[in-house]
């Protein structure tokens, strides 16, 4: 996700040292507060990945979407959720799990910028 055109490996601001944020060259702060899991004041995350080990992530994407998607059981909704657009989604266990993630990863990118 760190080679996607535009994005900023970062340290999140919301979790453990462990976990790599997903930043936003040019866009370093959230639009909206709802696309970002950090807090206001801090830098736009729209994704952060849970280290290396637990390959499950939190992502912001518009309320439909995330209930859709948890619904579809790919995740589910993160447990400080504030807007109703902050999930929790499960670590891939292939290569087609990983591309549905990584759709999920750029459809939260596409969020973040509007």
């Amino acid at each position: 996700m760190f080679a996607l055109q535009g994005v900023i490996e970062g340290h999140s601001s919301v979790c453990p040292p462990s976990s790599r944020a997903v930043l936003l060259d040019g866009l370093p702060m959230a639009r909206i507060a709802e696309s970002s899991l950090a807090s206001e004041g801090d830098p736009l995350e729209p994704v952060h990945l849970h280290g290396v080990f637990d390959t499950s992530l939190h992502l912001c994407l518009p309320i439909h979407r995330a209930r859709e998607v948890c619904a579809l059981g790919w995740g589910e909704p993160h447990r400080y959720v504030g807007h109703g657009t902050e999930i929790m989604v499960y670590g891939p266990r292939d290569r087609e799990e990983l591309l549905v993630v990584m759709q999920l990863i750029g459809e939260s990118i596409d969020f973040a910028r509007g």
